[in-house]
């Protein structure tokens, strides 16, 4: 998946509005205009698309960590480059304050089954021996799970 695909269903999801959007970027102190906005969301092969890069999707994460659980009180968070899918996948969890079976169970609206211990692994510091690489078949998993609970269908 691509950094768009995510930020575009992040933003379905929350229902967020380009301003939000923005409003969300000024909170991690990256600046960004609503044309910006408007031109990563726009379809892969539109003239005006932009490909969204990993330094801004971040500050984007951490102000939607900062929208969504307030600001932190120590410095900063670092933006990382680049993102993996374990850091996206961790950084939204942050935001929405999920524990384990939360993810377990939006997963499971996707009909979608990863174990606990499988889960974890997804977490992990990079260099522990139980580290797993989360695919984007577990993300995009999570996000559909994720839009069946936020925005059911009528």
């Amino acid at each position: 998946m691509t950094n768009n695909d995510i930020f575009k269903r992040l933003r379905y999801c929350f229902n967020l509005r380009d301003q939000q959007i923005v409003d969300i970027f000024h909170l991690a102190n990256q600046d960004v205009t609503k044309l910006q906005v408007e031109n990563w969301l726009k379809a892969d092969d539109d003239k005006d698309f932009q490909k969204l890069d990993h330094l801004p999707f971040s500050r984007f994460l951490d102000g939607f960590i900062t929208l969504k659980r307030g600001k932190r009180e120590d410095d900063k968070p670092q933006a990382i480059d680049p993102l993996s899918n374990n850091v996206i996948f961790r950084k939204i969890k942050i935001a929405l304050s999920l524990k384990a079976e939360d993810i377990l169970e939006i997963l499971a609206l996707a009909d979608f089954r990863l174990s606990k211990h499988e889960l974890s692994a997804l977490f992990r510091k990079k260099d522990h021996k139980n580290f797993r690489q989360c695919k984007d078949q577990v993300l995009r998993n999570f996000l559909n799970g994720l839009q069946i609970k936020l925005r059911p269908k009528k």
